[in-house]
């Protein structure tokens, strides 16, 4: 659930991821190739093929590099290329009048993470107490919206579709990797090394912590015992979004080096939804 910088949005219940591709499992063929309710003027879908899914990982380049800072080591220059992407599901929002891709997430089922050997997440976090899920669990990663288009329609288009593709494919849990930006510009000036993310990590774990069943630990831990975690400082806006949904965080943030972030891990099951926001997914 990698994050970006985004406008603080009323986040109701959809406000708030070489070659050719590898063969897709039974799971995930059913997959429409394109999503209704859509708000008008846009187009929300799933990639069917490499030339669709390079305009997603050119807009993610644009996004993590261009505007964050990031230091992506893929072979394909203007482009976010990792090794998880031939085995992932690439969903992607148009504008209808331009055919430009505005808004992308990307998702691995567990079938493909038995393929590739792992989830994204893994790479940041030992989650072995997470064992018992894996058959229901899907990750959601890279997650981006083009500068120009930072509004509702965009973000309800994706996760309308998400929430489609959960209940199609009777998966009820989703985790990712959501990402806090290592400086913060206030009224103090820019603060960074990390204290922006201990001040956050300390106001989610009080509120927002999973069962200890599905606690998780980070491999490169960011030091949040030795940072200042007093500053009054809000988590991004999808962070937030995700934890109305009722999201849980399941333990420290990682530090990743390559995108400058701290990386909090989070869950989101389907039971845990308020009401409003579980009708959605047909529950």
């Amino acid at each position: 659930m990698r994050e970006l910088p985004t406008p603080t949005l009323d986040l109701s219940p959809s406000s708030i991821f070489r070659g050719s591709l590898h063969p897709r499992s039974p799971l995930v063929s059913a997959v429409s190739r394109t999503e209704a309710h859509a708000p008008a003027g846009i187009e929300v879908g799933w990639a069917r093929n490499l030339d669709e899914v390079r305009e997603a990982q050119r807009l993610r380049h644009d996004v993590f590099a261009g505007e964050m800072g990031a230091i992506l080591s893929g072979a394909l220059p203007g482009h976010d290329v990792d090794l998880f992407d031939d085995f992932c599901e690439h969903l992607l929002v148009r504008d209808v009048a331009t055919r430009q891709v505005i808004g992308t997430y990307r998702v691995l089922t567990p079938e493909q993470a038995k393929r590739v050997g792992s989830t994204y997440s893994d790479t940041e976090f030992d989650l072995v107490r997470l064992r018992h899920m894996r058959d229901r669990m899907v990750e959601l990663g890279r997650s981006c919206v083009h500068r120009d288009h930072r509004h509702g329609g965009v973000i309800m288009a994706l996760w309308g579709a998400l929430a489609a593709f959960m209940q199609r494919n009777r998966l009820d849990i989703m985790i990712g990797c959501a990402s806090i930006p290592m400086q913060h510009e206030g009224e103090h000036g820019v603060v960074g090394g990390g204290h922006v993310a201990a001040s956050i990590w300390r106001q989610v774990k009080d509120k927002h912590l999973a069962p200890v069943d599905c606690h998780v630990r980070p491999r490169l831990p960011l030091p949040v015992d030795q940072l200042d975690d007093t500053l009054d400082v809000e988590p991004p806006a999808l962070i937030k979004g995700y934890l109305r949904l009722g999201a849980k965080v399941m333990g420290p943030p990682a530090w990743d080096p390559d995108f400058n972030a701290a990386d909090l891990p989070m869950m989101m099951r389907i039971a845990d939804m308020p009401p409003r926001y579980r009708r959605h997914f047909g529950v």
